[in-house]
């Protein structure tokens, strides 16, 4: 088969399409013909040397995928060859062939086409596991998520709008506030421009968000405190605004408020099947439904990654980048 490799870590043009080794199911595996990726940051992370696959995963980048099962490992029921699936995956999209731990298999839903099923298990389960089961957003909250025209951002959006909250995003252009607001974004705030506490105070009569949504990490740590209502929950899931942060500790005692922090990645397989049940569960009718959608901006051959990757890392984009392999 082809894949993504890395030879030496670098900008886009360290991504080279190469003929490498088939994958074998292992117990309780299954083998993916992949349709197709997608591209993450954390994708990004890797080729820069930054972020490596956990042990015993695929060394090819790619957090999923879709496709169509190929082989049936041993001990695995309640799949077939032919099926069409996406997954969740510690490594190995970017690949014709991927095997996948059946716990995190999905099969693609009702209406989604099956290239495009590929943007749905990383923000799925991301958005899921963090605003739900972790900081639990409930009906009638005000919930901001920082990125909101991204891949995370507005699946996140819709999720939230399908519980009845009321949503805030962030995002850095116009074009991207608007297409905010047809996925149903309550409060458009655009960073470059506007301050976000001051604004989510504002629409909020002082109140402040119940749960925020961020991957910036230690840029936003201060000011997404300011930001919390009293009893708010803050989800941390990146660093892109850097690592190390000063916490007043005092406004979050005075708040009663909470900070998490999490990746997928390299949660053990069964937290991951954890998740992946539950977002079969709450997130799929949803998206049989029509009221939850996948977003994506464009399609782009797998063999071009770096293409892709260059896409990505000038945030021109809405939603997700696909990798399609034909």
């Amino acid at each position: 088969m082809h894949a993504i490799t890395i030879p030496e870590p670098g900008g886009p043009e360290a991504l080279v399409w190469d003929e490498v080794p088939d994958p074998a199911p292992g117990e309780g595996e299954v083998l993916v013909d992949v349709v197709a990726s997608a591209v993450n940051r954390a994708d990004i992370l890797q080729r820069q040397g930054f972020y490596n696959p956990p042990p015993g995963a695929s060394r090819y980048p790619g957090l999923e995928c879709s496709g169509r099962i190929a082989a049936l490992g041993p001990g695995v029921s309640g799949w077939a060859v032919g099926d069409q699936v996406c997954a969740l995956l510690a490594g190995g999209g970017y690949a014709e062939k991927v095997a996948v731990p059946a716990g995190q298999l999905l099969p693609v839903p009702e209406g989604v086409d099956l290239r495009q099923a590929a943007a749905l298990p990383e923000v799925t389960c991301t958005v899921w596991s963090n605003v739900f089961m972790v900081a639990h957003l409930r009906p009638g909250e005000t919930f901001l998520v920082h990125g909101g025209s991204s891949g995370i951002g507005t699946m996140a959006i819709q999720l939230a709008k399908a519980v009845g909250a009321k949503v805030a995003v962030t995002a850095g252009t116009k074009e991207k506030l608007d297409y905010c607001a047809e996925l149903g974004a309550d409060i458009l705030i655009n960073y470059r421009e506007q301050d976000f506490v001051e604004e989510v105070k504002r629409a909020t009569d002082g109140a402040g968000a119940d749960v925020i949504l961020d991957n910036m990490g230690a840029k936003y740590l201060d000011r997404n405190v300011q930001t919390l209502a009293v009893n708010g929950r803050l989800a941390i899931i990146g660093m892109q605004g850097g690592v190390k942060g000063e916490l007043n500790i005092g406004a979050l005692l005075n708040k009663r408020a909470a900070i998490s922090a999490t990746s997928l990645r390299a949660r053990p397989l069964g937290e991951k099947a954890a998740i992946v049940a539950a977002v079969r569960e709450h997130v799929w009718p949803l998206l049989a439904d029509g009221n939850v959608r996948p977003v994506v901006d464009r399609e782009m051959p797998m063999s071009d990654a770096a293409a892709a990757h260059r896409v990505v890392e000038e945030s021109g984009h809405i939603g997700k980048v696909l990798l399609v392999t034909n």
